[in-house]
Protein backbone atom coordinates (compact mmCIF):
# COMPACT_ATOMS: atom_id res chain seq x y z
CA UNK A 1 0.00 0.00 0.00
CA UNK A 2 1.41 3.13 -1.13
CA UNK A 3 1.43 6.16 1.46
CA UNK A 4 3.16 8.96 -0.20
CA UNK A 5 1.25 12.10 0.09
CA UNK A 6 0.72 14.04 -3.45
CA UNK A 7 3.51 16.55 -2.42
CA UNK A 8 5.62 13.78 -1.70
CA UNK A 9 5.06 11.97 -4.83
CA UNK A 10 5.71 14.67 -7.00
CA UNK A 11 8.95 15.33 -5.31
CA UNK A 12 9.83 11.68 -6.15
CA UNK A 13 8.63 11.95 -9.64
CA UNK A 14 11.20 15.30 -9.77
CA UNK A 15 14.09 14.16 -8.77
CA UNK A 16 13.51 10.77 -10.96
CA UNK A 17 13.20 12.82 -14.04
CA UNK A 18 16.48 14.78 -12.67
CA UNK A 19 18.57 11.54 -12.80
CA UNK A 20 17.47 10.64 -16.48
CA UNK A 21 20.93 12.71 -17.27
CA UNK A 22 23.89 13.08 -15.71
CA UNK A 23 24.47 16.72 -16.10
CA UNK A 24 21.77 16.99 -13.26
CA UNK A 25 24.78 15.45 -11.20
CA UNK A 26 27.18 17.89 -12.00
CA UNK A 27 25.08 21.31 -11.52
CA UNK A 28 23.87 19.54 -8.13
CA UNK A 29 26.71 18.99 -7.15
CA UNK A 30 27.95 22.32 -7.38
CA UNK A 31 25.10 23.49 -5.68
CA UNK A 32 25.36 21.13 -2.66
CA UNK A 33 28.69 22.54 -2.47
CA UNK A 34 27.27 26.26 -2.42
CA UNK A 35 24.82 25.37 0.11
CA UNK A 36 27.85 24.28 2.41
CA UNK A 37 29.54 26.98 2.40
CA UNK A 38 26.50 29.83 2.65
CA UNK A 39 23.82 27.62 4.39
CA UNK A 40 21.00 28.08 1.66
CA UNK A 41 20.69 27.31 -1.64
CA UNK A 42 22.19 30.36 -3.62
CA UNK A 43 25.44 31.32 -6.08
CA UNK A 44 25.85 29.56 -8.88
CA UNK A 45 27.41 26.72 -10.93
CA UNK A 46 29.38 26.87 -13.85
CA UNK A 47 29.83 23.20 -16.42
CA UNK A 48 31.86 22.47 -19.01
CA UNK A 49 32.19 20.10 -21.74
CA UNK A 50 28.86 19.38 -22.33
CA UNK A 51 27.00 16.25 -24.21
CA UNK A 52 24.90 16.98 -27.41
CA UNK A 53 22.32 15.23 -24.62
CA UNK A 54 23.17 17.63 -22.19
CA UNK A 55 22.38 20.60 -23.89
CA UNK A 56 19.22 19.14 -24.94
CA UNK A 57 18.39 18.35 -21.57
CA UNK A 58 18.89 21.52 -20.10
CA UNK A 59 17.72 23.56 -22.79
CA UNK A 60 14.03 21.77 -22.66
CA UNK A 61 14.28 22.42 -18.86
CA UNK A 62 15.12 26.31 -19.01
CA UNK A 63 13.51 27.00 -22.36
CA UNK A 64 16.94 28.88 -23.66
CA UNK A 65 19.22 27.84 -26.53
CA UNK A 66 22.68 26.82 -25.11
CA UNK A 67 24.32 25.68 -29.04
CA UNK A 68 27.51 26.50 -29.57
CA UNK A 69 28.40 27.73 -25.86
CA UNK A 70 31.95 26.01 -24.63
CA UNK A 71 30.10 26.30 -21.33
CA UNK A 72 27.12 27.40 -19.34
CA UNK A 73 26.22 29.40 -15.97
CA UNK A 74 23.18 28.33 -14.10
CA UNK A 75 22.47 30.27 -10.90
CA UNK A 76 20.42 29.27 -7.81
CA UNK A 77 17.77 32.35 -9.00
CA UNK A 78 17.28 30.89 -12.47
CA UNK A 79 16.74 27.04 -11.66
CA UNK A 80 14.38 27.86 -8.76
CA UNK A 81 12.57 29.84 -11.74
CA UNK A 82 12.77 27.15 -13.95
CA UNK A 83 11.46 24.75 -11.57
CA UNK A 84 8.39 26.74 -10.34
CA UNK A 85 7.62 26.97 -13.63
CA UNK A 86 7.44 23.32 -14.43
CA UNK A 87 4.96 20.55 -13.55
CA UNK A 88 7.20 19.91 -10.53
CA UNK A 89 6.29 23.75 -9.20
CA UNK A 90 5.87 23.31 -5.46
CA UNK A 91 9.10 21.35 -5.00
CA UNK A 92 11.70 23.73 -3.33
CA UNK A 93 15.36 23.70 -4.80
CA UNK A 94 16.45 22.53 -1.09
CA UNK A 95 14.23 19.32 -1.38
CA UNK A 96 15.35 18.83 -4.63
CA UNK A 97 19.24 18.21 -3.58
CA UNK A 98 17.98 16.50 -0.49
CA UNK A 99 16.19 14.17 -2.20
CA UNK A 100 18.51 13.67 -5.04
CA UNK A 101 21.38 13.04 -2.79
CA UNK A 102 19.31 11.33 0.09
CA UNK A 103 20.93 13.81 2.78
CA UNK A 104 19.45 16.52 4.58
CA UNK A 105 21.18 19.82 3.30
CA UNK A 106 23.58 21.15 5.53
CA UNK A 107 25.09 24.27 6.38
CA UNK A 108 29.31 24.21 7.23
CA UNK A 109 28.69 26.17 10.95
CA UNK A 110 25.30 24.46 11.35
CA UNK A 111 27.17 21.00 10.78
CA UNK A 112 30.07 22.38 12.66
CA UNK A 113 28.18 23.06 15.69
CA UNK A 114 26.35 19.83 15.54
CA UNK A 115 29.60 17.79 15.08
CA UNK A 116 31.01 20.28 18.24
CA UNK A 117 27.99 18.81 20.16
CA UNK A 118 28.50 15.31 19.23
CA UNK A 119 31.76 15.26 20.13
CA UNK A 120 30.09 16.64 23.56
CA UNK A 121 28.19 13.87 23.90
CA UNK A 122 31.05 11.12 23.37
CA UNK A 123 33.32 13.02 26.19
CA UNK A 124 29.84 12.84 28.35
CA UNK A 125 29.69 9.00 27.54
CA UNK A 126 33.39 8.53 28.01
CA UNK A 127 33.75 9.41 31.13
CA UNK A 128 30.45 7.68 32.22
CA UNK A 129 31.85 4.66 30.78
CA UNK A 130 35.34 4.98 32.74
CA UNK A 131 35.04 6.63 36.00
CA UNK A 132 36.84 5.00 38.09
CA UNK A 133 39.37 3.60 35.72
CA UNK A 134 43.44 4.39 34.79
CA UNK A 135 41.90 5.70 31.59
CA UNK A 136 39.23 8.27 33.40
CA UNK A 137 41.50 11.74 33.59
CA UNK A 138 42.71 10.32 29.74
CA UNK A 139 40.44 11.69 27.59
CA UNK A 140 42.85 14.99 26.04
CA UNK A 141 45.58 12.34 25.76
CA UNK A 142 43.39 9.92 23.95
CA UNK A 143 42.45 12.78 21.66
CA UNK A 144 45.84 13.87 20.89
CA UNK A 145 47.25 10.13 20.29
CA UNK A 146 43.79 10.32 17.46
CA UNK A 147 44.93 13.10 15.79
CA UNK A 148 46.37 12.21 12.72
CA UNK A 149 42.83 10.00 12.50
CA UNK A 150 40.99 12.86 12.30
CA UNK A 151 37.01 13.41 13.42
CA UNK A 152 35.19 13.11 9.63
CA UNK A 153 34.06 9.45 10.72
CA UNK A 154 32.77 10.35 14.43
CA UNK A 155 31.54 6.99 14.76
CA UNK A 156 35.11 5.36 14.21
CA UNK A 157 36.58 7.96 16.43
CA UNK A 158 35.02 7.05 18.96
CA UNK A 159 35.40 3.25 18.31
CA UNK A 160 39.59 4.09 18.22
CA UNK A 161 38.99 6.59 21.36
CA UNK A 162 37.34 3.52 23.46
CA UNK A 163 40.11 1.35 22.31
CA UNK A 164 42.68 3.81 23.46
CA UNK A 165 40.74 3.50 27.10
CA UNK A 166 40.96 -0.10 26.72
CA UNK A 167 44.49 -0.13 25.72
CA UNK A 168 45.50 1.91 28.75
CA UNK A 169 43.21 0.03 31.39
CA UNK A 170 44.28 -3.61 30.50
CA UNK A 171 48.24 -3.21 29.85
CA UNK A 172 49.66 -6.33 31.66
CA UNK A 173 51.92 -4.50 34.04
CA UNK A 174 49.08 -3.01 36.57
CA UNK A 175 49.11 -6.69 37.62
CA UNK A 176 52.16 -7.62 37.39
CA UNK A 177 52.01 -9.82 35.06
CA UNK A 178 53.79 -10.39 31.10
CA UNK A 179 51.15 -11.70 28.51
CA UNK A 180 52.17 -12.51 25.29
CA UNK A 181 50.91 -10.24 22.19
CA UNK A 182 48.41 -12.07 20.84
CA UNK A 183 47.00 -13.11 23.94
CA UNK A 184 46.24 -9.58 25.48
CA UNK A 185 44.83 -8.50 21.66
CA UNK A 186 42.36 -11.65 22.07
CA UNK A 187 41.16 -10.39 25.13
CA UNK A 188 41.03 -6.67 24.40
CA UNK A 189 39.61 -7.14 20.91
CA UNK A 190 38.97 -10.96 20.14
CA UNK A 191 41.70 -10.86 17.66
CA UNK A 192 44.78 -11.95 18.45
CA UNK A 193 46.43 -10.35 15.34
CA UNK A 194 44.60 -6.80 15.68
CA UNK A 195 48.01 -5.39 17.07
CA UNK A 196 51.01 -7.03 14.46
CA UNK A 197 53.23 -4.91 13.38
CA UNK A 198 51.81 -2.70 10.19
CA UNK A 199 48.20 -2.68 11.35
CA UNK A 200 46.59 0.61 12.48
CA UNK A 201 45.86 -0.72 15.66
CA UNK A 202 48.92 -1.90 16.36
CA UNK A 203 50.33 2.09 16.36
CA UNK A 204 47.64 2.72 18.62
CA UNK A 205 48.89 0.41 21.35
CA UNK A 206 52.74 1.78 20.92
CA UNK A 207 51.53 5.35 21.34
CA UNK A 208 48.98 4.09 24.28
CA UNK A 209 52.43 2.76 25.86
CA UNK A 210 54.77 5.49 25.03
CA UNK A 211 52.31 7.92 26.34
CA UNK A 212 52.25 5.19 29.72
CA UNK A 213 56.12 4.88 29.97
CA UNK A 214 56.59 9.29 29.70
CA UNK A 215 53.87 9.11 32.86
CA UNK A 216 55.66 6.75 34.45
CA UNK A 217 59.32 8.51 34.14
CA UNK A 218 60.55 5.75 31.92
CA UNK A 219 62.44 6.72 28.82
CA UNK A 220 63.65 4.00 26.28
CA UNK A 221 66.34 4.52 24.51
CA UNK A 222 66.31 4.54 20.59
CA UNK A 223 69.68 2.41 19.84
CA UNK A 224 70.94 2.62 16.33
CA UNK A 225 72.86 -0.46 17.00
CA UNK A 226 69.74 -2.40 17.82
CA UNK A 227 66.37 -0.98 15.77
CA UNK A 228 63.78 -3.15 17.15
CA UNK A 229 65.20 -2.46 20.87
CA UNK A 230 63.22 0.85 21.40
CA UNK A 231 59.70 -0.78 20.47
CA UNK A 232 60.58 -3.99 21.72
CA UNK A 233 61.93 -3.06 25.48
CA UNK A 234 58.51 -0.54 25.50
CA UNK A 235 56.19 -3.68 24.85
CA UNK A 236 58.09 -5.43 27.81
CA UNK A 237 57.89 -2.79 30.56
CA UNK A 238 54.01 -2.71 29.75
CA UNK A 239 53.85 -6.38 30.42
CA UNK A 240 53.30 -7.00 26.76
CA UNK A 241 55.88 -10.46 25.01
CA UNK A 242 56.76 -10.38 21.38
CA UNK A 243 57.91 -13.51 19.71
CA UNK A 244 58.76 -14.44 23.27
CA UNK A 245 59.02 -18.33 21.90
CA UNK A 246 62.61 -17.18 20.03
CA UNK A 247 63.77 -14.58 21.98
CA UNK A 248 65.46 -16.52 24.47
CA UNK A 249 68.35 -15.88 26.74
CA UNK A 250 71.09 -19.81 26.65
CA UNK A 251 73.27 -19.36 30.07
CA UNK A 252 75.04 -21.13 32.41
CA UNK A 253 75.92 -21.27 36.23
CA UNK A 254 74.59 -17.85 36.64
CA UNK A 255 72.28 -16.92 39.87
CA UNK A 256 69.12 -14.83 39.21
CA UNK A 257 67.76 -12.50 42.08
CA UNK A 258 63.97 -11.43 41.37
CA UNK A 259 62.14 -8.30 41.50
CA UNK A 260 60.88 -9.38 44.98
CA UNK A 261 64.14 -9.93 46.14
CA UNK A 262 64.28 -13.44 46.13
CA UNK A 263 66.39 -16.02 44.42
CA UNK A 264 64.94 -17.75 41.71
CA UNK A 265 65.07 -21.46 42.49
CA UNK A 266 64.91 -22.81 39.52
CA UNK A 267 68.45 -21.38 37.77
CA UNK A 268 69.95 -22.03 41.11
CA UNK A 269 69.12 -25.97 40.60
CA UNK A 270 70.66 -25.58 37.05
CA UNK A 271 73.84 -24.00 39.08
CA UNK A 272 73.62 -26.85 40.90
CA UNK A 273 73.15 -29.52 38.24
CA UNK A 274 75.73 -27.50 35.82
CA UNK A 275 72.88 -27.71 33.81
CA UNK A 276 72.65 -24.61 30.68
CA UNK A 277 69.47 -23.69 30.26
CA UNK A 278 67.06 -21.71 27.95
CA UNK A 279 65.67 -18.62 30.03
CA UNK A 280 62.47 -17.37 27.96
CA UNK A 281 61.51 -13.46 27.98
CA UNK A 282 58.79 -13.93 30.09
CA UNK A 283 61.21 -15.16 32.94
CA UNK A 284 64.22 -12.58 32.28
CA UNK A 285 61.37 -9.64 32.66
CA UNK A 286 60.89 -11.07 36.21
CA UNK A 287 64.46 -10.60 37.29
CA UNK A 288 65.98 -7.73 39.09
CA UNK A 289 69.60 -8.90 38.31
CA UNK A 290 72.24 -11.41 37.22
CA UNK A 291 75.19 -13.02 40.06
CA UNK A 292 78.17 -15.02 38.29
CA UNK A 293 81.13 -16.75 39.60
CA UNK A 294 83.52 -14.38 40.45
CA UNK A 295 81.46 -11.30 39.34
CA UNK A 296 82.42 -11.99 35.44
CA UNK A 297 80.45 -13.93 32.56
CA UNK A 298 82.04 -14.95 29.29
CA UNK A 299 79.79 -14.54 26.66
CA UNK A 300 80.11 -16.87 22.59
CA UNK A 301 78.20 -16.38 19.72
CA UNK A 302 78.40 -19.66 18.56
CA UNK A 303 75.93 -22.54 20.83
CA UNK A 304 78.79 -24.67 19.72
CA UNK A 305 81.22 -22.80 21.76
CA UNK A 306 78.90 -22.53 24.49
CA UNK A 307 79.13 -26.14 24.77
CA UNK A 308 82.53 -26.16 24.62
CA UNK A 309 83.52 -23.75 27.47
CA UNK A 310 80.87 -24.44 29.95
CA UNK A 311 82.67 -25.40 33.47
CA UNK A 312 83.14 -23.49 36.55
CA UNK A 313 82.10 -20.26 35.40
CA UNK A 314 79.26 -18.41 34.05
CA UNK A 315 78.31 -18.40 30.46
CA UNK A 316 76.02 -17.67 28.64
CA UNK A 317 75.34 -18.02 24.01
CA UNK A 318 74.34 -14.96 22.48
CA UNK A 319 73.37 -17.03 19.51
CA UNK A 320 73.72 -14.78 16.44
CA UNK A 321 72.48 -11.12 16.38
CA UNK A 322 71.44 -10.29 19.74
CA UNK A 323 67.95 -10.12 20.68
CA UNK A 324 65.79 -8.23 23.25
CA UNK A 325 66.09 -11.34 25.98
CA UNK A 326 70.39 -11.31 25.25
CA UNK A 327 69.95 -7.44 25.89
CA UNK A 328 68.26 -7.73 29.04
CA UNK A 329 70.39 -10.74 30.19
CA UNK A 330 72.94 -7.52 30.07
CA UNK A 331 71.36 -4.80 31.49
CA UNK A 332 70.64 -7.31 34.41
CA UNK A 333 74.41 -8.46 34.82
CA UNK A 334 75.44 -4.71 34.92
CA UNK A 335 73.16 -4.41 37.48
CA UNK A 336 75.37 -6.57 39.61
CA UNK A 337 78.63 -5.10 38.47
CA UNK A 338 79.59 -7.92 35.87
CA UNK A 339 82.73 -7.67 34.12
CA UNK A 340 81.99 -9.20 30.19
CA UNK A 341 84.40 -11.01 28.23
CA UNK A 342 82.66 -11.70 24.74
CA UNK A 343 83.76 -14.06 22.00
CA UNK A 344 82.36 -13.53 18.20
CA UNK A 345 83.23 -14.44 14.87
CA UNK A 346 86.07 -12.91 13.18
CA UNK A 347 84.38 -12.09 10.17
CA UNK A 348 82.45 -8.17 9.51
CA UNK A 349 79.31 -9.15 10.97
CA UNK A 350 80.59 -11.19 14.09
CA UNK A 351 82.99 -8.04 14.73
CA UNK A 352 79.96 -5.73 14.40
CA UNK A 353 77.83 -7.30 16.56
CA UNK A 354 80.89 -7.25 18.90
CA UNK A 355 81.36 -3.70 19.23
CA UNK A 356 77.51 -2.78 19.54
CA UNK A 357 77.35 -4.67 22.77
CA UNK A 358 80.30 -3.27 23.87
CA UNK A 359 78.57 -0.22 23.16
CA UNK A 360 75.23 -1.07 24.68
CA UNK A 361 77.05 -2.38 28.01
CA UNK A 362 76.79 -0.41 31.04
CA UNK A 363 79.68 -1.88 32.88
CA UNK A 364 83.15 -3.42 32.30
CA UNK A 365 83.32 -4.80 28.68
CA UNK A 366 85.84 -6.67 27.34
CA UNK A 367 86.64 -8.77 23.66
CA UNK A 368 87.85 -12.13 24.66
CA UNK A 369 89.94 -14.20 21.89
CA UNK A 370 89.54 -11.28 19.38
CA UNK A 371 92.94 -10.35 18.53
CA UNK A 372 94.95 -11.23 15.13
CA UNK A 373 96.64 -14.07 16.40
CA UNK A 374 93.15 -15.78 16.82
CA UNK A 375 92.20 -15.21 13.42
CA UNK A 376 95.06 -16.74 12.02
CA UNK A 377 93.97 -20.14 14.70
CA UNK A 378 90.36 -19.74 12.86
CA UNK A 379 90.98 -17.98 9.09
CA UNK A 380 88.25 -20.31 6.73
CA UNK A 381 88.84 -20.16 3.11
CA UNK A 382 85.05 -17.63 2.89
CA UNK A 383 86.03 -15.04 0.84
CA UNK A 384 84.69 -11.92 1.96
CA UNK A 385 82.81 -10.11 -0.73
CA UNK A 386 83.09 -6.02 -1.14
CA UNK A 387 80.12 -5.34 0.29
CA UNK A 388 80.84 -7.42 3.59
CA UNK A 389 84.16 -5.82 3.77
CA UNK A 390 82.88 -2.00 3.67
CA UNK A 391 80.99 -3.09 7.20
CA UNK A 392 84.77 -3.27 8.40
CA UNK A 393 84.15 0.58 8.03
CA UNK A 394 82.23 1.01 10.79
CA UNK A 395 84.62 -0.55 13.68
CA UNK A 396 85.48 2.42 15.60
CA UNK A 397 86.74 0.78 18.71
CA UNK A 398 90.41 0.77 19.16
CA UNK A 399 90.69 -3.12 20.61
CA UNK A 400 89.01 -4.50 17.87
CA UNK A 401 91.04 -2.30 15.12
CA UNK A 402 94.06 -4.81 15.01
CA UNK A 403 91.67 -7.87 13.94
CA UNK A 404 89.90 -5.48 11.72
CA UNK A 405 93.21 -4.82 9.53
CA UNK A 406 93.68 -8.49 9.67
CA UNK A 407 90.73 -9.56 7.94
CA UNK A 408 91.48 -6.58 5.65
CA UNK A 409 93.98 -7.90 4.84
CA UNK A 410 93.36 -11.80 4.47
CA UNK A 411 89.61 -11.13 2.79
CA UNK A 412 88.53 -14.40 4.38
CA UNK A 413 86.15 -14.80 7.47
CA UNK A 414 87.47 -16.76 10.56
CA UNK A 415 85.18 -18.49 12.48
CA UNK A 416 85.34 -19.50 16.31
CA UNK A 417 84.45 -22.54 16.19
CA UNK A 418 88.46 -23.14 14.34
CA UNK A 419 89.63 -21.64 17.50
CA UNK A 420 91.78 -24.46 19.45
CA UNK A 421 89.63 -26.10 22.36
CA UNK A 422 93.07 -25.46 24.29
CA UNK A 423 93.10 -21.81 23.33
CA UNK A 424 89.50 -21.03 24.23
CA UNK A 425 88.69 -23.05 27.53
CA UNK A 426 88.42 -21.14 30.61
Amino acid sequence: MNNLTGHEKLKRDCVAYFRQNEIWQRIFTGFREKYSSYGRFSGKVTVKNISGDGLDTLEGFFCQNFHGKKSITVSAEKFRKALSCSKYGTVTPEEVLAEYFGKALIGKAEEKAFKENQIREIKKEFLENFKGTPAFLEFDTFENILKSSGKENLKEWKRLLWLCANLYNALPYRTQKSVYLAVFAAAVTGNPHAFDQGTAEGKILYQVIQMDLGQRGIQVETLEMFPAYKRQKSYLLAGILIDDISNYALLYNVHAIKKNGELHRGMDGFCQEKNMVQVPLTVLSEWERIECVDHEIFIVENPSVFALICGEKSCMCMNGQPRLAGLLVLELLAKSGTKVYYSGDLDPEGILIAQKLSQYYRGTFCYWHMTPFDYEQCRSKEILSEKRKKMLQKITDERLLPVVDAVTKYGVAGYQESIGLNQISI
